[in-house]
This record gives C-alpha cells, structure tokens and sequence, in this order.
C-alpha cells in the first residue's frame, strides 16, 4: 500500500507534466484516439472516497481535476487522474494546528507513520497551486514545519509516529525513541524536506516557515551529514534488527560495510528502506549536494 500511494502521486504528476517551460507546468493534452468514447467514459467510476469521507479538500485542487480531465481523450487516463491527484488529500493527510501554526501529519499509504521522504514527495504536486488556496497553502506549510520538527526529534530516522506511541520497531538495537516509527539512517530523508521547503518558498514566497525550528533543523541537517563522511570516527549511528531478511539490517556490530572516508556521505539505508551494501549511496549524495 504504501509503494502503492507513491505510484498514485508519481501517475498524477506525470499527467500534470505536459510541456515543460521553465518551472512552469502546463498539459495542453494527449495524443490517444479513442473509439467509443462516450462508452468509454461511462465504464469509469469514481474510486474517491465520499466527501465527508474525504481528510482534506482543496479548492484548487479539484479545480485542476476538472480542468485536466477537459483536455484529455483518453476516458481511462482522465479516470486515472481524477482517482490519483488528490488521493494523498483524500487518504492520507491530517492537518491541525500546533501552538498556532500549521501542523500536517501525513500518512504512507495504510501505515500510520509519516516517512519524511514520502511526505515531502506525496505533496509536492499540490505547491504550484498553493497561491490559488489558501486551505492547500496551509496545509503545504503544515507538512513542512512537522517535517522539521520530526528532524529535531531524531535527524537519523526516516519514519515517524504521530505522537510518542511506539511502534513495531521499538527493539531495534539502536537509539529508539516512542516518537520514531522507525530508524533508518537514509540520506534523502533529510533531502526531501529542504526540497519542499525551498519549492515552497519559490512558488508562494512565503519565509515564515524558515524561523527557530527550522534553524534548529538545519544545524541538525549539517552536524548529520558530517558525522557521516566519518571523517572523525564512525559516528553515533549504529542499526542492528532480529530479522530474516539481510537488507533489514546492518553488519558489522550495525555500522554497515566499512568506507575509507573520502567526503562523501555514508547511506546506511537506500530509499526503498532496504541495507546498503556499499554505502557511498551517489544518488542520494547528488541530492544532498543538490539540496
């Protein structure tokens, strides 16, 4: 369910792409031809949930539905769009307020913890459109200072309970805490945030997000990273878990794999929350740098 949400986001902005110009994007339409269109279109329902059902709405958003669905011919591509757009609103956004300020805690899929890299992901389709709802820029601001404030809970985890509640993986042998889902030292995680915030800043020109806890964060951000070149040392982190499955933890007494420190950062964990066997992970060092 949960790689099944990231699809869902991933089908919703390749339908949104269209032409590219500049940061810009704008679908003028596809290039299918349809035979029975009319027939088509009335073998695809709705799979959204009700409207009361429904954790989130946006104004804006369900505007883009409409306005996308009128440009495409493809009845099953228009359905696909219409069903995976706003399905993070839908499903897996809860938004509220936290001593004053916006607050989202955003579900993966069916698992009721907040990955900071999914997160960042499953709402980023929605900033171009912050300035056309206020509710949607709320919300966008909400994720981003929750994000940051899982940060200085713990900079080496990568998913999060909503509160201190504990979870599954309260036995892991590392340092656990009851506010972590999980503790899987992943660059991108703390990739994902700064490239929300920062998209986030672009579109609406909004800084009050970037005040104390995301200063707090940022020094977080930097003091983790270095450790990780294990320049100095190895570093706090270690990662041991009882497990079946080799790439659901670390050798050598949870350090992973040695490295010869050469200024890249070490990657215990790829994206896909499996081990790393070489932990000079480039990707998520390209996006480190890019960050």
């Amino acid at each position: 369910m949960k790689k099944r949400n990231i699809t869902l986001c991933a089908v919703a902005m390749l339908c949104m792409q269209g032409y590219a110009k500049a940061d810009t994007f704008t679908l003028k339409g596809d290039n299918t031809c349809v035979e029975n269109y009319a027939q088509m279109t009335a073998a695809y329902k709705s799979n959204r949930p009700k409207m009361k059902k429904r954790l989130f709405t946006s104004k804006a958003v369900e505007a883009e539905i409409l306005r996308v669905k009128k440009l495409l011919t493809n009845p099953k591509l228009a359905w696909m769009f219409e069903n995976c757009f706003p399905n993070t609103l839908d499903t897996t956004v809860h938004f509220r307020m936290l001593d004053g300020k916006p607050d989202t805690f955003v579900y993966t899929g069916d698992i009721h913890a907040m990955w900071l890299r999914d997160s960042g992901a499953q709402v980023w389709p929605y900033v171009q459109l912050a300035n056309n709802d206020a509710q949607l820029k709320e919300m966008l601001e909400g994720v981003i200072r929750r994000q940051f404030l899982c940060i200085n809970i713990d900079p080496y985890a990568n998913a999060f309970n909503d509160g201190p509640t504990g979870g599954n993986w309260m036995t892991d042998l590392t340092d656990m805490k009851p506010e972590l889902h999980e503790r899987k030292w992943e660059i991108d995680s703390l990739c994902y945030p700064l490239r929300l915030a920062y998209q986030y800043w672009k579109v609406t020109g909004d800084s009050s997000i970037f005040d104390g806890e995301w200063m707090k964060a940022i020094t977080a951000i930097l003091k983790t990273f270095k450790e990780q070149q294990r320049k100095d040392g190895v570093g706090p982190y270690r990662f041991q878990r009882k497990t079946e499955r080799a790439l659901d933890t670390l050798n050598n007494d949870g350090l992973g794999a040695p490295v010869k420190p050469v200024g890249l950062i070490v990657s215990a964990f790829r994206p896909s929350d499996d081990a790393t066997t070489l932990q000079y992970l480039v990707p998520s060092n390209f996006f480190a740098v890019s960050s």
